[in-house]
């Protein structure tokens, strides 16, 4: 018979046991909180064999975070695929590992994470811009237009890398000006890797939660300033994964 452990959401501050419903991972079990002293772990049964990484597991993994967050200002999420085989190991840790969480708590008391994506709209322009703001693109251009065989590839080569070093400046100066911008009423964010040639902006911040509303009308201040060159993508509140994200290694169960 398979046996069952403990698949693991997050970390709270309460001295009670909760009961967050059935919308736990796989089989969509109890999620219940298995706590010591006034620590929690948020958990749901889950077998013990090799944990299965999948698109759905992580939105569900995510989806329990962010149904714990409306009822805590508190949340610590531990990371994705984190299980343990008992209760009796979940409170040990919980023992041995209590001065961290609780700073780590103290820390996040009231925040949450808001995404911030940015996104170019006419990616025909920003190459006119490139053009325009770099010579050794205009000067390896027209050296195309003279050359022929090897040489015209070559040049061809070199427009290439002087491109995607412009671009990627391009990027980043740009996402440095939202980023400050906004950053002056978060109390930390982080620039994450950007995927594809239209976004140049994939960034997180970390607000109070009693600034929120603040954040939203400075979203909307730039959505009208760039609306004729960017595209924003916005997200919030989530768990705050790019600030903490608790990890259990397997060795730690064992002590």
């Amino acid at each position: 018979m398979e046996k069952d452990g403990l698949y693991i959401y997050c970390i709270i501050s309460s001295a009670q046991d909760r009961n967050f419903g059935p919308n736990g991972i796989g089989s969509r079990s109890e999620v219940l909180t298995i706590g010591y002293n006034d620590l929690c772990m948020v958990v749901s049964r889950h077998p013990l064999t090799k944990f299965v990484v999948s698109r759905d597991n992580l939105i569900a993994h995510e989806k329990v975070i962010e149904t714990v967050m409306k009822e805590f200002d508190g949340v610590l999420p531990v990371r994705f695929g984190t299980i343990a085989s008992s209760a009796d190991e979940i409170r040990n840790l919980l023992d041995r590992r209590s001065r961290e969480f609780k700073t780590l708590l103290r820390d996040m008391d009231h925040k949450i994470e808001l995404g911030v994506k940015g996104l170019w709209k006419d990616m025909k322009t920003i190459y006119q811009e490139l053009t325009r703001e770099n010579k050794g693109i205009l000067q390896a251009k027209e050296e195309i237009l003279g050359t022929r065989g090897k040489k015209n590839m070559g040049a061809k080569i070199e427009v290439g890398k002087l491109v995607e070093d412009a671009l990627a400046r391009k990027k980043e100066k740009e996402q440095e000006e939202i980023a400050e911008t906004l950053s002056r009423i978060a109390f930390d964010y982080k620039l994450n890797k950007t995927v594809g040639g239209e976004m140049f902006m994939n960034a997180a911040f970390l607000v109070d939660k009693g600034r929120e509303k603040e954040f939203d009308n400075i979203m909307e201040e730039l959505t009208d300033q760039y609306k004729s060159r960017t595209t924003f993508l916005y997200a919030g509140p989530l768990p705050v994964f790019n600030f903490v994200n608790v990890a259990i290694y397997p060795e730690e169960w064992e002590k």
